[in-house]
């Protein structure tokens, strides 16, 4: 096996559409979880989510290729073309073969199908755009950032639900171990706030109903919590091989030495509460590493804020890691960005990322009464300075799909091992 190295970062999300403001933002415990405005939430339960507010994707694409691409798309492109500019790599014919994209996604383009539908029933069949179909396909992302930086490596998409952001990660390093590409542009994207996906998980009870204080409506871990806030957005990262990194002369901002995924095989909502097969994730996940429990520093958790999840992740976390489990600052960033899908695991991952970077974990806000329950170190409030050599982001979905990827702090002295 290779190491593989995360030399770009890009990032489109509720609370920044940089990297560099998503992670000022979230380090400050700012909220970017707002009333509805993507359509009149009157008349439903909930009527809040954490959108990527005035977005123009123009900014990353041409305006004929923005209007046949799904939100979820141009979110992808977005966060893609960031984390290339970031990492300094250069996409010409003589490298554009040699380099691979995974982009995953949750549900795709869900509102090209809702709009299409709502045209369809009133306007009739004539109406519908002929790019309805290829836009809403759930590999779309993948093939638009593809096409929008014109590569021509495996271009891949896994639709794992919410752990699908955490997948990219996973199959990204395996892509580099089976040496097929060099270079992988991974992550995820998600673009899920259309009426009937708010409707539907809030008669499931699944979604807070906190409307009328919004900001305080996601509460990971807390006692007082009462369900998920929808979010979306993408997050991207450039990873490489560290032979081709140090060739090209790159910054190497953190190591990618592993990840691993499994299945509850329980229900399919769910998650199993003995947080079994969760905390099999997390040790296949550092055995792939070379990595023991004690060397770990953070855990960047799913953490929805669900009374189910949040009690499950804490068992699975403490049933993976044991003892060191209570020695760990855990954070949940959906407290800010709330629950983006298919790109949550990915905007996980670029926050463990930039924990190590920085050395600090930022805060899981509103966790104001700690539920008896969840007894783990989940940062409370505010942002902590302190070393993260090794950081892991969980990801769990519908199904029981659990997944987990390890980053660490990427040291010269290592870089003649192979992992």
């Amino acid at each position: 096996m290779v190491r593989a190295v995360v030399t770009g970062l890009g990032g489109v999300t509720p609370i920044g559409q940089t990297v560099e403001e998503f992670w000022s933002n979230l380090v400050a415990g700012v909220s970017g979880v707002k009333r509805i405005t993507l359509f009149d939430p009157s008349d439903q339960d909930c009527q809040i989510a954490a959108e990527v507010k005035g977005w123009d994707p123009t900014c990353y694409m041409e305006p004929k290729a923005a209007k046949r691409a799904a939100r979820f798309s141009q979110f992808a492109v977005a966060a893609a073309r960031q984390a290339v500019s970031d990492s300094g790599l250069a996409i010409t014919d003589a490298t554009r073969d040699d380099i691979a994209i995974v982009m995953n996604t949750g549900g795709g383009g869900v509102d090209v199908i809702a709009d299409g539908e709502k045209t369809y029933l009133e306007k009739g069949a004539a109406r519908v755009g002929p790019f309805t179909v290829p836009a809403m396909a759930p590999n779309m992302a993948s093939c638009q950032v593809a096409i929008n930086l014109g590569v021509r490596g495996p271009t891949i998409t896994s639709v794992a639900a919410c752990a699908a952001g955490i997948f990219a990660f996973v199959d990204a390093k395996r892509l580099l171990d089976l040496g097929e590409t060099e270079v992988v542009i991974a992550g995820g994207a998600e673009a899920n706030i259309i009426p009937i996906s708010i409707a539907a998980m809030a008669n499931m009870r699944a979604l807070s109903t906190r409307n009328d204080e919004p900001e305080r409506a996601c509460r990971p871990f807390d006692r007082d919590r009462d369900g998920f806030v929808y979010g979306e957005g993408a997050a991207a990262m450039v990873i490489e091989t560290l032979e081709h990194a140090q060739k090209r002369g790159a910054n190497i901002i953190a190591e990618l030495t592993g990840g691993a995924v499994t299945s509850d095989a329980f229900h399919i909502t769910a998650p199993d509460p003995t947080g079994e097969a969760a905390a099999m994730a997390i040790t296949r996940a550092l055995k792939a590493s070379s990595l023991q429990p004690d060397e770990v520093d953070c855990v960047v958790a799913h953490g929805t804020g669900t009374p189910l999840n949040d009690a499950a992740e804490t068992t699975a976390i403490k049933r993976g890691l044991g003892e060191h489990a209570r020695k760990i600052a855990v954070t949940g960033p959906k407290s800010m960005v709330g629950h983006q899908l298919g790109a949550a695991g990915a905007v996980s991952a670029m926050t463990g990322v930039l924990a190590i970077r920085d050395s600090v974990v930022p805060p899981t806000i509103n966790l104001e009464t700690p539920d008896p329950e969840c007894d783990l170190d989940y940062v409370p409030l505010k942002a902590r300075q302190m070393p993260v050599r090794v950081a892991l982001a969980n990801g769990f979905g519908f199904g029981g799909q659990n997944g987990v990827v390890a980053f660490r702090r990427f040291e010269e002295a290592d870089a003649g091992t192979s992992r």
